[in-house]
């Protein structure tokens, strides 16, 4: 008997653990094989710019010049080309070989400057420039006689996937941060078995309001006290129409959907009144830091720390509280909780207004990366927002979801746009796929729901038939 149960309980857990491990790890699974296709897909020719390509011909110079000898660096005036400039001028291999001039300008420009060097007899050992400009020196010395026998160095190109390039997974994070800030809340909403669709909305009402509050308060030339100010103006006023939508689905048991569509439009329709249909960029150049800024010491956007920053705090809010288990358990089963002593409208009116808070923060944070704010910001976003709860793993029949898989979902949404933008499928069919992947994850969901659904019902038909036969046995044997 105890070597049955001890063969049974292994065998139990040897069927259950990877179940376990795919429900806990399946979307970290999903997103690390995303990268992975796309980092196939995108492999292709690289070639260093900027301080990188600077260093590639400086390592090429200390092999083919060893004892020194006149250059002469061409590059077009581009930002890349400025860099590229500015880290051969301040290195000190490069001065010990006394370079004749640097050239910088237009093709007719460099062809100009190139004629006077060769009529006052200066002719350089090596011609140096970056990938980009490379073509324009050949054409060039293709055309000087005096020119065609100086060997042009250029940096070494090399094999690497686009996608994994640093600069792009930085505007992927950096991209992304609105609709995850936002989807926290959507989080706690939908856990609830609620949603809110006024999201993409109160977007541009918040950006509008700051946009507004900075253009009265001081303009161009406003202090960053009066940018805090209007940035908590937009968040409070978002966290209002939060607290409004919550009121009616609590208040007047109003459906969310009805509730939120409503207060959709509400937020629309504000934004275009305070904005008068135009954008507003009477704002300075100081308000861009936390849309565009980047930390010096980590490398990092400034509005993806924020937006790490808020899911940790989330996590432990979801995970580690009193308020995060109610949440749970208003969503897995309103009524239970009810009786259990959970002021069930309470947590219904703050999710709402969580909620309303945080998308008046994506909208501070999307009017500081277009440095303005207008009425048609956010539109639709409502909708990738949802996207991003529903593919982290959150049901849309409430009581289930973390926030740490709304990240990954989030990540994962925004790898997918990028990916197929690299790989350059067109908008359309983007809009496809992006349909068909919130179809899936909706359809795992109710999969999984319904899978459990069979197996509680099994088991509990099955312990009331050997109850029943226990009981008929035991009459029997009386």
């Amino acid at each position: 008997m105890k070597d049955s149960i001890k063969k049974g309980s292994t065998g139990f857990f040897r069927s259950t653990w990877y179940k376990r491990f795919i429900s806990d790890y399946g979307m970290v699974i999903v997103l690390a094989g995303l990268c992975l296709l796309f980092s196939l897909l995108t492999i292709t020719e690289q070639h260093p710019t900027g301080v990188a390509a600077a260093e590639d011909l400086l390592k090429q110079i200390r092999e083919l010049v060893p004892g020194g000898g006149p250059v002469l660096v061409v590059t077009s005036g581009s930002p890349d080309d400025s860099e590229f400039v500015r880290a051969l001028k301040e290195s000190p291999r490069l001065s010990r070989l006394q370079p004749l001039s640097f050239i910088t300008g237009t093709p007719s420009d460099v062809r100009a400057r190139m004629t006077v060097l060769d009529k006052a007899g200066q002719i350089p050992q090596y011609i140096i420039t970056t990938h980009a400009s490379s073509a324009m020196v050949d054409m060039i010395t293709s055309q000087l006689a005096v020119f065609k026998d100086v060997a042009v160095l250029a940096p070494t190109s090399h094999k690497w996937p686009t996608f994994l390039m640093a600069d792009n997974i930085r505007n992927v994070a950096n991209q992304i941060t609105v609709i995850a800030i936002i989807a926290i809340g959507m989080t706690m909403v939908i856990i609830t078995a609620g949603i809110d669709l006024s999201v993409g909305s109160m977007i541009a009402l918040s950006a509008v309001v700051v946009a507004w509050l900075v253009g009265r308060l001081g303009g161009e030339e406003a202090s960053n006290v009066t940018m805090i100010i209007a940035a908590l103006g937009g968040i409070i006023l978002c966290g209002g129409v939060g607290a409004f939508s919550g009121l009616m689905v609590t208040a007047f048991r109003i459906p969310p959907f009805i509730a939120t569509l409503a207060m959709m439009q509400v937020a629309a329709g504000l934004g275009y009144i305070i904005s008068q249909g135009r954008p507003i960029y009477q704002l300075p150049d100081s308000f861009v830091w936390l849309g565009r800024g980047v930390d010096p010491l980590l490398h990092i956007p400034i509005a993806v720390i924020l937006m790490l920053v808020l899911y940790a705090l989330a996590h432990l809010v979801m995970s580690r509280t009193t308020y995060g288990r109610y949440i749970y358990a208003v969503g897995g089963n309103l009524e239970a909780a009810r009786l259990a002593g959970i002021r069930v409208k309470l947590v219904l009116f703050s999710v709402y207004t969580i909620c309303g808070m945080l998308a008046g923060l994506g909208g501070v944070v999307m009017a500081s990366q277009l440095k303005s704010g207008a009425p048609t910001y956010g539109l639709t976003y409502e909708l990738y927002v949802i996207a991003a709860v529903v593919v982290g793993g959150t049901s849309l029949m409430g009581g289930e979801g973390r926030i740490l898989g709304t990240l990954i979902g989030a990540f994962i949404i925004a790898v997918i746009q990028n990916g197929m933008n690299l790989v350059n499928v067109e908008s359309y069919t983007q809009k496809v796929v992006l349909g068909l992947v919130i179809l899936a994850a909706v359809l795992v969901d109710r999969l999984k729901q319904r899978n459990f659904n069979f197996k509680a019902l099994w088991h509990y038909k099955k312990k009331h038939h050997l109850n029943e036969h226990n009981l008929t046995g035991d009459e029997g044997g009386k």
